[in-house]
């Protein structure tokens, strides 16, 4: 009898289940929580890039007809070339403030739909490409409190639509790819010929599909670029024009750059004194082969669940694959301060593009790239807003991830459709920012945000850490770069482990934290980052300091 009381539980959890829409499974995760910080803020944000005075820059593309934001003191933006609406009287960018929790309109001049961009080392985003007049475009916006977007007409050597940015060690910005430009360039301009192939773009480019767009890039360790497009890599010499190592192709095969739109991460960089630092690369999930035409027919294929690990440093890398508990395509992976990774956004079917995602994944998943290969995963507590198509997501200063849009419509589309326009931001909490772990945390007291330091220092920041006891082997200082957000990859997106040379108590529950700064700019290129102390994997608020 008791057997048979067992098989009906079974089948009654079993149907249980099954009768739940497909996007509420898994929300018994226990970690993590969600605010909705905007209910709207007028655009859909496509784009997302925070700035060094805690204001998130995002916007989405000028060619979608009105938003639902007009710009201030009635202005209008005058485009005789635009596709959707000449004279447009709406903001198409917003500057959100983090901490006051408000957002003004900024006016773009020029289509920044499917741009790129990254923070260069003074702190101003520097900003490139787009559509139609917007394609060859230079953006500038400067952190102030009334700054607005400036455009230099001309400012790239070739078109950049679905292109990729990184920021150099000298201070340039790399632009890798677009559609139609097997090619790079670099920002400022200071070459004549300042458009360069790179047949590797070609040779990844499947025809009528593409797959390569988007690329994956991060600067390796040893000054040269990692460049990842559809299912492979090289190693390339950006100086020299020369590829220094081809990457073995993932295992299987399968597609991970736009539109299969899977994403990718440079895990945290550790061991910084090291002769030899390594540096690990992470791929995840993404679109099978084949998934780009059949949603064109209304047959949505299953989302990869796989992810790819690969030691970029190695001398002979292979992918180590691990298996996702949850398949997810047009997902964003964001480092947190702690070390781990967050894998957020996306659609367990279909692939990027209009109309062409189904099933959406409402809980994220936190990667922990130190445990045991068969205990990195764990799932979230979920959000009840689906991110699709053109969904975005960056860590704030507090720890919070920001997330924001979602729009797989040629135009704003609130009605009628599966996945509306989505305007509204919000917060994820990871469970670090919980108050249970409030007697762990520790709060930086010195030095004051917005300190300059140098490589190869010895620097001590102080904090408080009001619990009973401090355990200086689980003390570290990291550093992260913000990165530009959109279509599913972080751009320019860090995260420096310097751990701890000492721990010292110095009275009323304060300690100095010794850390040394990294050795070059191969390593952490100059500019504004934000230092975490974390203490037994529980962050402290961040504060800015600028890298010399």
């Amino acid at each position: 009898m008791a057997s048979l009381s067992f098989v009906f539980s079974i089948i009654f959890l079993q149907l249980l289940f099954a009768s739940l829409p497909s996007h509420h499974t898994l929300t018994f995760a226990a970690d993590g929580s969600w605010q909705l910080l905007q209910k709207s803020i007028g655009i859909s944000a496509m784009h997302m890039q925070l700035l060094r005075n805690d204001r998130v820059v995002m916007f989405d593309r000028t060619d979608f007809g009105p938003s639902n934001l007009s710009l201030p003191n009635g202005k209008c933006r005058n485009d005789p070339t635009d596709t959707a609406l000449q004279v447009d009287c709406t903001a198409h960018s917003v500057e959100y403030d983090v901490f006051a929790n408000k957002f003004r309109a900024l006016m773009v001049q020029t289509d920044v739909w499917c741009s790129s961009g990254a923070v260069m080392p003074d702190g101003n985003l520097f900003q490139t490409g787009g559509f139609n007049d917007g394609e060859r475009r230079v953006r500038v916006f400067s952190p102030c409190r009334t700054c607005d977007w400036n455009e230099i007409p001309n400012g790239l050597t070739a078109k950049r639509w679905y292109a990729s940015n990184h920021i150099l060690p000298d201070g340039r910005q790399i632009i890798v790819g677009g559609r139609g430009q097997f090619n790079y360039e670099f920002i400022p301009k200071n070459i004549v010929a300042n458009k360069i192939n790179l047949p590797f773009l070609s040779e990844t480019n499947d025809k009528g599909i593409e797959n390569n767009l988007y690329p994956f890039i991060f600067l390796n360790v040893d000054g040269n670029l990692f460049i990842f497009a559809n299912n492979r890599a090289i190693l390339f010499d950006y100086v020299n024009n020369i590829v220094v190592k081809k990457y073995p192709m993932i295992p299987g095969g399968e597609p991970r750059s736009y539109p299969s739109t899977g994403s990718a991460v440079l895990l945290p960089l550790k061991n910084l004194k090291a002769v030899a630092i390594e540096a690990e690369v992470l791929v995840c999930g993404g679109a099978p082969k084949g998934s780009y035409l059949q949603s064109l027919k209304g047959t949505f294929l299953a989302a990869l669940d796989t992810c790819a690990r690969i030691k970029i440093t190695d001398p002979n890398p292979e992918w180590v694959m691990e298996t996702m508990p949850l398949a997810r395509v047009m997902g964003d992976m964001i480092l947190l301060p702690n070390g781990n990774v967050l894998l957020i956004n996306g659609a367990r079917s279909g692939t990027a593009g209009w109309e062409q995602g189904r099933d959406p994944v409402l809980s994220p998943v936190l990667y922990q790239p130190d445990n045991d290969i068969n205990s990195r995963f764990e799932v979230q507590n979920p959000t009840t807003i689906p991110r699709m198509y053109h969904s975005t997501a960056t860590l704030l200063r507090d720890g919070r991830v920001l997330v924001g849009g979602s729009n797989p419509h040629a135009f704003y589309n609130f009605t009628g459709v599966l996945f509306p326009s989505e305007l509204s931001l919000e917060a994820f909490s990871p469970a670090y920012l919980d108050a249970k772990f409030d007697n762990l945390r520790p709060t930086i007291i010195a030095p004051k945000s917005m300190s300059g330091i140098r490589y190869r220092k010895k620097y001590t920041i102080q904090v408080v850490i009001n619990g009973d006891k401090v355990d200086e082997n689980s003390t570290s200082v990291t550093m992260f770069v913000p990165a530009f957000n959109t279509h599913s990859f972080s751009m320019n997106q860090r995260l420096l482990v310097l751990g701890n040379d000492k721990v010292t108590a110095v009275g009323n529950s304060t300690y100095n934290v010794e850390a040394t700064t990294p050795r070059s700019g191969n390593v952490a290129p100059s500019g504004f980052y934000l230092l975490f102390v974390v203490h037994q994997g529980i962050p402290s608020q961040g504060i800015w300091v600028r890298l010399y």
